[in-house]
């Protein structure tokens, strides 16, 4: 379990989560919003919103610990979100996963170098964002429960 998330197994609908949205752009932080919604698939439970228009807000609120997923928006400015998905995986002890949205599909291998967990293309789909954020939340759900044996 991440620290920033509630006492509950990986697929528990009642665990809310805590998603930190970062771009310099207000209008590309809601698009993000939009597109994923306040619960991305019925076994997940909700999520929280926390957006960020700045990187000090992104290192701060990961570094405590109060994130569980990362969406990075990779055409922010000065610092695009793929530098800054590399900085919090190299940085950060448990850094929580990390999404990057690109503008390019052909962008789409620079997540590979960001170590980023997932990527999603503007214009963004609402299936296809909601879809890409359940499957990172479920991983780190399975990645953080107690092994039984």
């Amino acid at each position: 379990m991440s620290s920033a998330g509630s006492v509950s197994g990986p697929a528990d609908p009642s665990r809310t989560w805590r998603v930190l949205v970062f771009s310099h752009r207000p209008e590309v932080r809601e698009g993000i919003v939009m597109a994923v919604g306040r619960r991305p698939a019925p076994d997940l439970g909700r999520v929280v919103f926390e957006e960020a228009g700045g990187i000090a807000e992104v290192l701060a609120a990961c570094d405590a610990g109060r994130v569980d997923l990362a969406i990075l928006d990779g055409e922010a400015q000065p610092t695009g979100g793929m530098g800054l998905s590399r900085q919090l995986k190299n940085e950060i002890t448990d850094c929580p996963p990390i999404v990057v949205t690109v503008r390019r599909r052909d962008d789409r291998w620079l997540a590979t170098w960001s170590q980023a967990d997932a990527v999603l293309v503007h214009p963004l789909d609402p299936v296809g964002a909601a879809e890409t954020v359940a499957e990172v939340l479920r991983a780190a759900a399975a990645a953080d429960a107690p092994v039984v044996r």
